[in-house]
């Protein structure tokens, strides 16, 4: 009689058992992937982190003059950028800033599209929008200048793999627009792919590379594109980066569009991004 009770419920635990190992198969593939990156940028070119709820993370982003000054710049220490920069995390899926440098006042927003899902969906996508304004446009040197010819306007796409605990790559095709642009041939609009990765070297220590490659510059143009290599210190609630770059721009167009160093050359600017989370 027992053997045949047994038999009997046989098939159920059977079916209680599959129902169990679907149920944990389904927590595991909503699991997300975290830590593609550490900074909100991978120097240059955004991430795909976003601030966590209720996060306020204050940025000093700076950058020297170019080395191949010299002593005579004191190797770039006499010709600095700096923007200083407030961004909060409003919920898990947006993130909103606004920053002040010598060149543009910028208004942006990060918002997740998309988390990178442990064996699910392979990348994260984020989305990133921003308002800048040109400060550097005097009107003493444009007597007919408008309030609309300093906007400048971003939008980015960025997706980005974390491939293992060490190694993370992102993807960044980018639409900004110029209201006022320093070429006459050149198109207000502009395209550019960005293009970066992180080498995770120690549990505090990261290698980090970005690049863009602008798509419809004027053949007239002496600007280049950026190249930017540096590294990621953590050090608790800090983040410290600090690397060599062929622009000296910080806001999206000023690297993007106006870049004129050439690392050949040996005109590279030193400079570093400090954030500090509340």
């Amino acid at each position: 009689m027992k053997k045949i009770l047994v038999l009997l419920l046989f098939p159920f635990t059977l079916f209680a058992q599959d129902d169990l190992l679907k149920e944990i198969d389904s927590v595991a593939t909503n699991e997300r992937v975290e830590s593609a990156f550490k900074g909100l940028k991978i120097v240059n070119i955004e991430s795909t982190k976003l601030a966590a709820k209720g996060d306020l993370y204050f940025i000093v982003s700076h950058r020297f003059g170019s080395v191949k000054d010299g002593f005579e710049g004191f190797f770039g220490l006499d010709n600095a950028a700096t923007q200083l920069k407030f961004v909060y995390g409003v919920n898990d899926w947006l993130t909103v800033s606004g920053a002040r440098s010598e060149i543009v006042y910028d208004f942006a927003a990060k918002v997740m599209l998309q988390p990178q899902i442990k064996d699910g969906f392979p990348v994260a996508i984020v989305g990133f929008s921003s308002f800048g304004i040109n400060n550097t446009l005097k009107e003493s040197n444009y007597p007919n200048m408008e309030f609309e010819d300093r906007l400048i306007y971003v939008s980015q796409l960025l997706v980005s793999r974390k491939f293992s605990n060490k190694f993370s790559l992102e993807l960044a095709p980018t639409y900004f627009h110029e209201n006022f642009v320093e070429d006459d041939n050149q198109e207000n609009s502009q395209f550019a792919i960005g293009m970066g990765g992180r080498y995770k070297l120690t549990n505090r220590w990261s290698l980090n590379v970005d690049y863009a490659a602008h798509l419809n510059r004027s053949s007239t143009s002496r600007f280049k594109n950026p190249l930017s290599i540096g590294v990621d210190l953590e050090t608790g609630g800090h983040v410290f980066q600090m690397h060599f770059s062929s622009s000296q721009g910080i806001h999206e167009s000023g690297f993007l569009g106006n870049t004129t160093g050439d690392w050949t050359k040996g005109d590279v600017f030193f400079g570093f991004n400090l954030l500090r989370v509340f």
